[in-house]
């Protein structure tokens, strides 16, 4: 018959960045975020990261908006050319997608295919790189969102204000 070896009791520690530095990046808001999106979102950058190429890198993030309100007047639009862009919501949170193609001239978008899209509260999407789109519109409470997307060298947002005669009102749904 084979020995047993009696079982140890495993110790729950309480996570912190100290503690978990051996093994890795704890992911989680601190420091004093940059306010971005016209003062509506909050973000909290550099969260960690994973080196991809020479030329760049991927970076998380976590950022922290409010919902919108039930009436939007859309007043931008971003690309990043130079990589994609990820968002997941961190508490099942619905939030709006806003995007369109480029222009024949590529350096602003066609607001003729501009289209809008609202998930599920479990969805998260990743932008293509150069998909025009507009910053985070969050639409339920829960407003943290996992962020990923490329950081180094390089010009990677590009923003074209709407003019009052381009933009366009979203209903947000309830």
């Amino acid at each position: 018959m084979d020995k047993e070896i009696p079982a140890q009791m495993l110790k729950v520690e309480v996570l912190t960045r100290e503690a978990f530095e051996p093994f890795g990046d704890v992911l989680e808001t601190r420091k004093t975020p940059v306010v971005i999106n016209q003062g509506r979102c909050q973000k909290y950058s550099d969260l960690t990261s994973v080196n991809t190429d020479d030329q760049g890198y991927t970076t998380m993030h976590i950022y922290k908006t409010a919902p919108i309100s039930s009436s939007y007047q859309l007043d931008l639009l971003e690309r990043h050319p130079l990589g994609s862009q990820t968002f997941m919501p961190l508490a099942g949170q619905r939030f709006l997608i806003v995007v369109a193609s480029g222009s024949s001239d590529s350096t602003t978008p066609d607001l003729s295919s501009i289209r809008c899209f609202l998930t599920n509260g479990k969805q998260g999407i990743t932008y293509y790189p150069g998909v025009w789109h507009h910053p985070l519109l969050s639409v339920d409470d829960g407003e943290e969102y996992l962020v990923i997307d490329r950081k180094g060298p390089g010009d990677n947002c590009d923003e074209v204000l709407m003019s009052a005669a381009q933009r366009y009102i979203v209903e947000v749904p309830r």
